[in-house]
């Protein structure tokens, strides 16, 4: 089920929390929304599960506006909030019975859909004890099985790893990367390798307005403007081979990347530079000992976009 932000606008008192933003989410999709504290993910994706109206525009959940179907949209949605609101007095088990109640799931399919979810989320060793006993992962868990104890469409997860160690982050985003298969998913988090190694597209917002939309290797590219390949070559004087570079019919730009051990960054218009470097050093009697494409980081991009 595909999501439709259309124009929406949210603000407390002066200021605009979200400022006309618009997108679009599609079937099936893992989708990381990024952005600073403050810049607008936790209020966007209330409004997307109808904890929030905004002032102005519409969000269109499987075609149905959230507008003017709040009840009938939230069915289709399972919602993680950032502070993952959890009663830690009740034990696990009855505490996903009552969520599967609310939900209004059928009395005779609540046992067997608790035990699901136990399953899936792997909770089966802890179910009989109280929330409040449990580890921070434990209850991410906990967390993401009401998110999805009604089998929704559509998951709404705000930084679903906060506080998590280095295994249990693993854990969790396996869990999500197989929900993706058969779920349209927005994950909203801060750990930025997290969000390569999970989702297929990517949002970054800041100040309320949508600042790049794309997979990772498109905001790569653009955030370079161009290919560059990182060159080592030995057995030539650096001055002599930096000139060499620019005169390669492929190539607009090089720059020293490490002028002692000649490392050089060569930007260039076309995979045809490849065969051009490696035959320049045939010519020459260079020896090349690194060519490999260059990448910007995704937290470089990250902070060029949000820090003005």
């Amino acid at each position: 089920m595909d999501i439709v932000i259309q124009n929406i606008t949210k603000s407390y008192g002066v200021q605009k929390a979200v400022d006309n933003i618009s997108f679009k989410v599609n079937t099936g999709e893992i989708v990381g929304f990024l952005g600073p504290n403050g810049a607008g993910k936790t209020t966007t994706m209330k409004i997307i599960t109808s904890y929030l109206s905004p002032d102005e525009g519409d969000v269109f959940i499987g075609g149905r506006s959230v507008r003017d179907n709040p009840v009938e949209t939230k069915k289709y949605i399972g919602y993680l909030p950032e502070n993952n609101p959890l009663y830690y007095d009740m034990p696990v088990i009855d505490y996903l019975e009552f969520c599967a109640r609310i939900q209004g799931i059928e009395k005779s399919r609540v046992e067997a859909r608790v035990a699901e979810m136990i399953r899936i989320t792997g909770l089966n060793r802890e179910k009989h004890k109280k929330i409040g006993e449990l580890s921070k992962g434990y209850r991410q868990r906990v967390g993401l099985a009401q998110a999805m104890i009604h089998d929704p469409q559509i998951l709404i997860l705000d930084e679903p790893t906060s506080g998590l160690d280095p295994n249990q982050i693993a854990e969790i985003r396996k869990l999500i990367r197989e929900l993706g298969r058969e779920k349209t998913v927005i994950l909203s988090t801060h750990i930025l390798p997290e969000v390569e190694a999970t989702c297929d597209r990517i949002f970054i917002i800041n100040k309320g307005k949508l600042v790049a939309d794309g997979t990772p290797d498109t905001l790569r590219k653009k955030a370079q403007g161009a290919d560059i390949l990182r060159v080592k070559i030995e057995d030539g004087n650096p001055d002599t081979i930096f000139k060499a570079l620019k005169t390669l019919d492929s190539v607009t730009m090089v720059e020293f990347a490490d002028r002692q051990f000649n490392r050089f960054n060569v930007h260039c218009k076309s995979e045809q530079v490849r065969r051009e470097i490696f035959t320049l050093c045939v010519k020459n009697n260079w020896v090349l000992t690194e060519l490999t494409p260059f990448e910007t980081k995704l937290e470089d991009i990250f902070r060029e976009l949000t820090m003005n």
